[in-house]
């Protein structure tokens, strides 16, 4: 998969032509977390593809998505096994599990081992790091 590279004008200059959110740049771009309940995905449940807003990867299918209850979309498996890349993130006086996009680094949210089977992982993404393809 080729990385993608960009400045943060050249991203925010993507994200205004694509009509992502407002909070789109902050999230992906600077590790930002919308507010719980918030995001346009959170309480979506359409058959589709869950894409990257900042580069169009293919990163969760609707039918691996399910009700955490946490206030984002939770996805129990990504798409593809290489689609995603995880970091250690030490912020906010916790460790957890950051994902991001692995072809243009977008954060995209957080990985827990509370999910559903068959996995037991919660992929707990952002909204605003996520286009969303109908099938």
């Amino acid at each position: 998969m080729d990385k993608i590279q960009k400045n943060e004008q050249q991203w925010r200059e993507l994200l205004t032509a694509k009509g992502a959110e407002p909070l789109a740049f902050a999230v992906t771009r600077q590790a930002a977390t919308e507010r719980p309940f918030s995001g346009r995905y959170e309480d979506h449940w359409a058959a589709g593809i869950y894409r990257c807003i900042c580069c169009d990867a293919e990163l969760f299918r609707s039918d691996t998505k399910f009700d955490a209850g946490c206030g984002w979309p939770s996805f129990f498996r990504t798409a593809n096994p290489q689609a995603i890349e995880e970091r250690v993130d030490r912020s906010h006086g916790m460790v957890r599990v950051e994902t991001v996009c692995a072809r243009c680094g977008a954060h995209l949210g957080h990985v827990f081992e509370d999910g559903p089977a068959p996995t037991g992982l919660r992929y707990c993404m952002n909204s605003a790091s996520l286009n969303f393809e109908p099938l």
